[in-house]
């Protein structure tokens, strides 16, 4: 199984289908590690094997209560860190270049990613809208995003 250098935090994420989707996408893209942090479901809570399919027995993933501690660690091995969320100085996720290691971040369905994650992340992506509706369910946005970055490093790699 092909593991890439890229970890995702769930900060705060409500639904645990949400949740299981996103570990069913975490295993078929090869991502390092999942982290779940503050309200995020976590196993054994019993709806995320309904959209996981088993991907929590082959995803790295551990539960943290606070999401700060764990941001510092990654930036201290490494990670660039890279919230998900539309704002003012947003960039888009086709645009920005990925470095390796990565951490991607996820926030709440309703309230997003915190000022304070936002302010200690290098860099906020988002992904473009062209219809009405001005943002997708957490879980799409989770796979969209993931399998950019994993298009790029693999679109360089083969240069």
């Amino acid at each position: 199984m092909k593991k890439f250098p890229l970890t995702t935090i769930l900060d705060n994420i409500r639904s645990a289908l949400n949740v299981g989707a996103m570990f069913r996408t975490s295993d078929a893209a090869g991502i390092n590690k999942m982290y779940l942090c503050g309200i995020t479901p976590f196993p054994p809570h019993n709806k995320i094997p309904k959209t996981a399919l088993g991907a929590i027995d082959t995803v790295l993933w551990k539960y943290e209560k606070d999401t700060l501690p764990v941001l510092k660690h990654l930036k201290n091995k490494g990670h660039e860190i890279i919230s998900v969320e539309l704002t003012e100085n947003s960039i888009n996720y086709w645009e920005y270049k990925y470095k390796r290691p990565t951490t991607l971040i996820f926030g709440n369905e309703i309230t997003g990613i915190s000022k304070e994650i936002l302010d200690y992340s290098d860099a906020v992506v988002y992904i473009p809208m062209f219809g009405k509706k001005e943002s997708l369910n957490v879980a799409t946005t989770f796979g969209i995003t993931v399998y950019e970055v994993i298009r790029q490093w693999l679109k360089k790699s083969s240069k």
